[in-house]
C-alpha cells in the first residue's frame, strides 16, 4: 500500500526548510562580515590586481612586501584583499584578493579612492596566512600616503619600512606599502 503525503504536509515542511536555509545563509554571511573593522568588505571577491573601473581619472599602484611579525622574513603564498570607495561614489565597487610571491611581494592598481564623509580617502586591507588575519588601512590625502595608529601599533617589527612611501606625478600616485602579519 502507497503512503500518500497531504498536500498540506508537503507545503508546511517546505516553508520550515526554506525558512531554516534562508535564516542560516544570512547568518552565515553576517558570520563572515562582522568580523572586519571596515565598511565595504565581501569575503567573495575575486583574485586580480588591477582593480580599476575605469580607465580615466587619477590612478595609485600599490606595491609592497609581506613580513612574518615575529621573524621579519618575508611571505610567500599570502592572500591580501583589498577595498575603497570608488571613485565619485559611495560604494566600494573597487576590490580585489591578491596573492604574495615566492618573495613576499604583491602589486595592484586602482582608481584613486573616493573620500567618505568627513575623512581621508583610504585602502583597507585583510591579510590572511596560516591561520592568522590582520585588516590594516592606508590613509592617503593630497600631501601622500599615510599610516593610521593601530597600523604603527601593530606594525612597529618592520622599523624603516613601516612608513609608507609616495611618488606623485601627472595624476598618478604610486605608493610602496608594506605589512606585517
Amino acid at each position: 500500500m502507497k503512503k500518500i503525503t497531504s498536500r498540506r504536509l508537503f507545503l508546511q515542511k517546505s516553508a520550515i526548510a526554506t525558512t531554516g536555509v534562508a535564516l542560516l545563509s544570512s547568518g552565515l554571511a553576517n558570520a563572515l562580515t562582522t568580523e572586519c573593522p571596515f565598511a565595504g568588505y565581501n569575503p567573495y571577491i575575486e583574485e586580480k590586481t588591477d582593480l580599476r573601473i575605469s580607465l580615466f581619472g587619477k590612478e595609485i599602484k600599490v606595491n609592497g612586501t609581506l613580513y612574518d611579525k615575529s621573524t621579519g622574513q618575508p611571505i610567500q603564498n599570502a592572500t591580501i584583499e583589498v577595498w575603497h570607495l570608488s571613485q565619485n561614489s559611495t560604494k566600494f565597487r573597487n576590490r580585489g584578493q591578491l596573492k604574495t610571491n615566492s618573495s613576499g611581494d604583491y602589486n595592484f592598481i586602482s582608481n584613486f579612492p573616493n573620500k567618505p564623509k568627513d575623512k581621508a580617502a583610504r585602502v583597507y586591507f585583510k591579510v590572511s596566512h596560516a591561520g592568522r588575519t590582520d585588516f590594516t588601512e592606508l590613509v592617503l590625502n593630497n600631501t601622500g600616503a599615510h599610516i593610521s595608529a593601530k597600523h604603527w601599533e601593530t606594525n612597529q617589527n618592520l622599523g624603516k619600512k613601516l612608513f609608507p612611501k609616495t611618488n606623485m606625478f601627472l595624476g598618478d600616485t604610486q605608493i610602496e606599502f608594506n605589512l606585517s602579519i
